[in-house]
């Protein structure tokens, strides 16, 4: 039988699109409940001086293919690190810079281990390995905590959807509250629920003492979901050199609330002054593509 990825190419299911013509590649990857357009405000920026690879994780609601996901695969990190290592072959790309949102910051860790030719840097944005508490680990969560969302999730996952965006993006900037409440509401019940079970039952902590390629660990000084002391253990843990750089303001998203703020961080961390003068698409309009 011949499936949908052998018929038509991964970068084509996945909705990938490269931005700009620079001589580097940078690669973004948004997180649960996320799409791409979670990028939007950072591509004019990066676009100037890097060939930006963006793409759709087959769970996002804004893949078309509804087969692309299967619980069962996609039960662990290993196989979204396989669909990256994949798609980023596929589009002929060496020695990125790769930028990981969330869940993807632990993908890009996997990736790195077993295809360390494709990564220069890693950029981890409010990345976590683990988010159950531990001994001597405090990753953010109680079991109680995970199975009460995970409840809520499949008995009424569109008001959990509502309720969740306004507690993991910062508040004070309603216009990103609700875009990701309509990514994150547009993805299908049962894969948010499988995701997350994936997502928030992990231990991937073993990982991080494998990890050779140099990383920058990107945290907001107040998210609900990753604690400060997560980047911390991080980069105690991670092999090869590491980072910590520490945005202050709230939320799990700076690339939505603190662009500005994660715009210096990544100058500073690659050595590129970015151009502040580029004119934004207002942020009612972020969800609207940029570029070709």
């Amino acid at each position: 039988m011949v499936t949908m990825l052998e018929e038509k190419t991964l970068s084509a299911a996945m909705n990938a699109r490269i931005i700009g013509s620079g001589s580097e590649a940078i690669i973004l990857a948004h997180g649960y409940g996320g799409d791409q357009s979670v990028w939007d405000r950072l591509l004019p920026y990066l676009a100037q001086h890097y060939r930006v690879l963006v793409f759709d994780w087959n769970f996002s609601g804004a893949v078309s293919d509804l087969n692309l996901f299967d619980p069962d695969k996609y039960s662990s990190f290993d196989a979204f690190a396989d669909d990256l290592i994949a798609l980023v072959d596929e589009q002929n790309l060496r020695f990125s810079v790769f930028v990981g949102h969330s869940m993807s910051g632990m993908i890009g860790c996997i990736a790195s281990i077993k295809r360390p030719d494709l990564f220069k840097r890693l950029i981890l944005v409010a990345a976590s390995p683990r988010f159950l508490n531990a001994e001597d680990y405090e990753g953010g969560f109680e079991i109680s905590h995970i199975e009460q969302m995970l409840f809520n999730i499949e008995s009424n996952f569109h008001e959990w959807a509502q309720n969740f965006a306004g507690l993991v993006v910062d508040g004070r900037h309603p216009p990103s509250v609700d875009k990701f409440r309509k990514s994150l509401g547009a993805m299908r019940p049962e894969v948010a629920l499988s995701l997350a079970k994936t997502i928030f039952l992990s231990d991937v902590r073993d990982v991080l003492e494998k990890v050779q390629t140099p990383c920058t660990i990107i945290q907001t000084s107040n998210d609900i979901v990753v604690p400060v002391s997560v980047a911390h253990y991080m980069h105690n843990k991670i092999k090869g050199k590491s980072t910590v750089e520490i945005i202050e303001g709230d939320g799990h998203f700076p690339q939505l609330t603190a662009h500005s703020s994660l715009l210096d961080v990544l100058g500073r961390v690659m050595g590129i002054d970015f151009d502040e003068k580029i004119n934004l698409p207002s942020p009612a309009a972020e969800g609207s593509p940029i570029g070709t």
